[in-house]
C-alpha cells in the first residue's frame, strides 16, 4: 500500500463524495485490516473522494500521523475546530480568512484561562500551547464542575469529551461550525459530505445538518444526543468499518466489495 499526498486535478467541490472525519476512534478506529480497507479505497479513488480531518489533534500530530502511513487529507479542521487549514505539499497551512473570526473571539485569552483554572480540582493542563484553545486532562473522580461557570464568566465555551478531556474554546467555535464554514468556503455541495465521529467533541458536526455517522463504539452520551437525528447513521461497525458502512447505507459512493 502506497500512501502519499493527494494529487488530483479534480477540485474537491467536484468530487462525488467528501469524507469529513474525526481521527481517534473513528478514522483510526477498528482493526488494522478494516483501516487498510478504508485507506486503500480512498487512495484508489482520489479523483472522486475528498478527505477532510476534523479532529481535536493539532497540525503537528497530523503531520506526524500522515508521515507514518495514514492518508493525507486535503483540508484539516484541527484543535477542536479552532484551526481551519489546507494541506499543500505536506504542509498544513491555516486559511487566514476562515480563522479571522476564531482569532477575534479568542483574543489573547490563553493566559487568563490558565490563571483562572490553575490548580482547579480534577484538571491537569496539557503541556501543548494551542493558538486559540486551552486543553486539560480531566479526572472524573476529583473534577469540580464549577470550572464550567468560571469559563463561562470569561466569555468562552467548555467542552468535555470522553469524560477525560476538558477544552476551553472561543465562544461559538467547535468542529461543527468550522466544518460548515469550510464546506461553504470550498463550495462543496453539503449533501455530498459525510461527517464521521465517535465522542462528544464530535457532537456539533453531527448536529450541523450534514449527512453524518456515529461509528460503532461511540460514546454513549453522543449516541443519546443524536438518536433522533435522521441525518445521522448509527453504525454497528467500529471505526473505519463504520465509515464504510455509512457510505454504503447512504449510497454516497461505491464501496469496496463486501461493504
Amino acid at each position: 500500500m502506497t500512501l502519499h499526498t493527494p494529487v488530483t486535478a479534480v477540485p474537491i467541490n467536484a468530487r462525488k463524495f467528501v469524507l469529513a472525519t474525526d481521527l481517534d476512534g473513528t478514522f483510526l478506529g477498528g482493526s488494522e485490516a478494516e483501516r487498510k480497507t478504508l485507506y486503500d479505497w480512498i487512495e484508489a479513488n482520489r479523483d472522486t473522494i475528498g478527505l477532510i480531518f476534523v479532529t481535536g489533534r493539532d497540525p503537528k500530530f497530523i503531520g506526524e500521523l500522515c508521515g507514518s502511513g495514514v492518508p493525507w487529507p486535503e483540508y484539516v479542521i484541527g484543535d477542536v475546530g479552532t484551526t481551519i487549514a489546507r494541506v499543500h505539499n505536506r504542509v498544513i497551512e491555516p486559511i487566514v480568512p476562515l480563522e479571522e473570526d476564531i482569532a477575534s473571539r479568542w483574543g489573547n485569552a490563553g493566559d487568563a484561562v490558565r490563571a483562572a483554572l490553575h490548580g482547579h480540582p480534577g484538571l491537569t493542563l496539557q503541556p501543548t500551547e494551542f493558538r486559540y484553545r486551552v486543553s486539560y486532562n480531566l479526572h472524573p473522580g476529583s473534577f469540580d464542575a464549577a470550572a464550567h461557570e468560571i469559563v463561562e464568566k470569561l466569555g468562552h465555551d467548555t467542552l468535555v469529551s470522553d469524560n477525560k478531556y476538558f477544552d476551553v474554546l472561543p465562544r461559538g467555535v467547535s468542529k461543527g461550525p468550522s466544518l460548515q464554514r469550510l464546506v461553504t468556503h470550498l463550495e462543496i455541495p453539503p449533501e455530498l459530505v459525510l461527517a464521521a465521529g465517535d465522542t462528544m467533541n464530535d457532537l456539533s458536526m453531527l448536529q450541523c445538518g450534514l449527512p453524518a455517522v456515529a461509528v460503532g463504539g461511540s460514546e454513549p452520551d453522543l449516541l443519546s444526543r443524536v438518536k433522533d437525528l435522521t441525518q445521522v447513521h448509527k453504525a454497528t461497525a467500529i471505526g473505519a468499518a463504520g465509515i464504510l458502512e455509512a457510505v454504503a447505507v447512504r449510497n454516497l459512493h461505491p464501496t469496496p466489495k463486501g461493504d
